[in-house]
């Protein structure tokens, strides 16, 4: 039966093949630049640099691992195990927060909580007192504040896997539980908890590898990571070698961190003869219910109401001082725009090559096919500062072959073509959120029936026309889910926009760095506002997904 199925051609295994090996080549290259490297660049890292900057990024994992875990997987329990007013608009609200990038946040709270803010003065009115002399919040520019910002902000990815978790466990487990004397916190302590480990495993994860690739954020709130560290230590201090190195040390965390990941729900298998019934939820009344209304409402106003109003005020308040944006602005629109649409029709071009690839490869040539999907997919969990360091040499080496050859044939060096460019961001860009595009075709590609590429066969096509005509229409809502979730990725993305875009060239994200280092928040907040409502379309596509499926 399997000889029925179209086998992919050359073209598409070679072009699989490339673009596994695009995406390996920083990591090979980072390796050898920082390895390349002489040990007086280590000597000053580990004295001066490394200890410090090790410690910070260590303890804010640290914290915003435990945050992230206690409010992701307290509020799935919550909407999950008890019936309250506005649970239902709580099941997708709690996703709001995934639509501010970190940096923004931070940008946002250094201005709501500033001395001379409207927080503090609220407080100060309240209080009797006059000035900032006499009563003052904690400076939010510290660890303490980086962790809370940045936990109130990437708790959904626990909420969101650990609730769909919570909704398919068996409810005659939580019966069980009950019958034996278990209260419903014991059931969840004894029963839910456990059995959602994995899944809270996942989420924290992802959050923290989010956190990891987080430069603006940590930055804006005095935090020397060593994400904040490869920056410096290569703009400021025009040291490659020592970037490459600290780059280095974080992609040992990342690969503890997945090792730490599967380590940790390696022996977790579940199966069940029953017919799964979801957990019925727990009628709330009265202080109870108001109780579970605040704590449901909580992380949504700190991590989203909050910025959102804020930088909506902002922008509302210049629009009626200044009449409008400036030209530098509406150019850094146009060029966010322009390079997050190329970057998403070239990731998912790329998706589909590697997926097809994969998916119609024949005997020995299925394992070489799948190896490249999984290899296409790991540029996802490097921060983008690492990303950016490992890109340089392959550009660079590619800019030098097509100068000799420009040169050669035409008389006349065209320069980086490359690194010049915005191409530089694109390919950064593509390597990074490749794993989301090539994910969502696998699923849409394990849903289509082999029947169909069989009836195909048989019928004379070959594997372009089966994919052109059999499974690009049924893969359409996959491409376009995908498609949107790479496009907003892209314009969001700050680490890798600020190493490696071209002399000149802003982005909003940029900008609003720009702006935020500068201390001017005028303009800033209309490019943090216009990044905020571009997240809100995948928060929305995917709240919806979730309604729909039950979950």
């Amino acid at each position: 039966m399997r000889g029925l199925l179209p086998s992919a051609g050359w073209p598409w295994r070679l072009g699989a093949t490339l673009i596994a090996v695009l995406v390996a080549a920083p990591v090979v290259a980072l390796v050898w630049m920082a390895l390349d490297g002489s040990l007086d660049h280590w000597s000053h890292l580990a004295q001066h640099v490394l200890p410090a900057a090790l410690r910070n990024t260590v303890l804010l994992l640290l914290g915003v691992g435990i945050l992230v875990a206690c409010l992701g997987t307290g509020s799935a329990w919550l909407v999950t195990a008890y019936d309250f007013p506005s649970r239902r608009i709580l099941l997708w609200a709690l996703l709001l927060p995934l639509a501010v990038p970190t940096y923004i946040v931070a940008f946002a709270y250094l201005d709501i909580l500033h001395p001379l803010g409207p927080v503090q003065g609220l407080l100060r009115d309240i209080l009797g007192y006059d000035s900032p002399r006499q009563f003052r919040l904690p400076d939010l520019r510290a660890l303490p504040g980086a962790i809370v910002l940045l936990g109130f902000v990437l708790y959904p990815y626990v909420y969101l896997s650990t609730r769909v978790m919570f909704s398919t466990q068996a409810n005659s487990l939580m019966e069980a539980g009950r019958i034996l004397g278990q209260s419903r916190r014991g059931v969840f302590f004894r029963v839910a908890l456990p059995l959602a480990r994995p899944a809270i495993a996942v989420g924290v994860s992802l959050a923290l590898l989010e956190t990891l690739n987080d430069i603006g954020a940590s930055e804006f709130l005095g935090v020397q990571t060593l994400t904040v560290s490869v920056y410096t230590t290569w703009i400021t201090r025009s040291d490659l070698a020592g970037a490459a190195q600290i780059a280095l040390s974080m992609l040992a965390i990342v690969v503890l961190l997945i090792l730490l990941e599967r380590h940790g729900r390696r022996h977790q298998r579940y199966s069940s003869t029953q017919r799964m019934r979801p957990v019925q939820p727990e009628r709330l009344r009265g202080s109870r219910a108001a109780l579970a209304v605040v704590l449901g409402w909580l992380p949504i106003l700190i991590g989203f109401v909050a910025p959102a109003v804020y930088l909506l005020n902002e922008t509302i308040k210049h629009f009626d001082t200044a009449g409008g944006v400036s030209a530098q602005l509406l150019q850094s629109g146009y060029n966010t725009v322009s390079v997050a649409l190329m970057a998403t029709v070239v990731t998912v071009a790329g998706a589909i090559v590697v997926t097809w690839a994969a998916r119609s490869a024949h005997t020995a040539k299925t394992r070489l096919m799948k190896l490249c999907s999984r290899v296409s997919t790991v540029g996802y969990a490097l921060p983008g500062t690492v990303l950016a360091i490992g890109l340089l040499l392959p550009l660079i080496a590619i800019d030098g072959v097509i100068g000799w050859f420009v040169e050669l044939f035409g008389g006349v060096s065209p320069g980086l073509l490359l690194m010049g460019s915005s191409t530089a961001l694109v390919c950064a860009y593509v390597i990074r959120f490749l794993a989301i595009s090539v994910g969502s075709l696998e699923s849409g590609l394990a849903r289509i029936p082999p029947s169909l590429e069989q009836a195909s066969r048989l019928l004379g096509e070959n594997p372009a026309g089966t994919l052109r005509r059999v499974h690009l229409p049924l893969l359409r809502p996959a491409i376009g889910a995908a498609a949107l979730l790479i496009f907003v990725d892209a314009m969001k993305e700050l680490p890798a926009t600020l190493l490696l875009r071209p002399v000149n060239f802003e982005t909003l994200a940029t900008w609003l760095y720009a702006e935020a280092a500068r201390g001017t928040y005028e303009e800033g907040a209309i490019a943090a506002l216009a990044i905020v409502v571009a997240g809100l379309l995948p928060v929305i596509l995917l709240a919806r997904h979730q309604l729909k499926s039950g979950h």
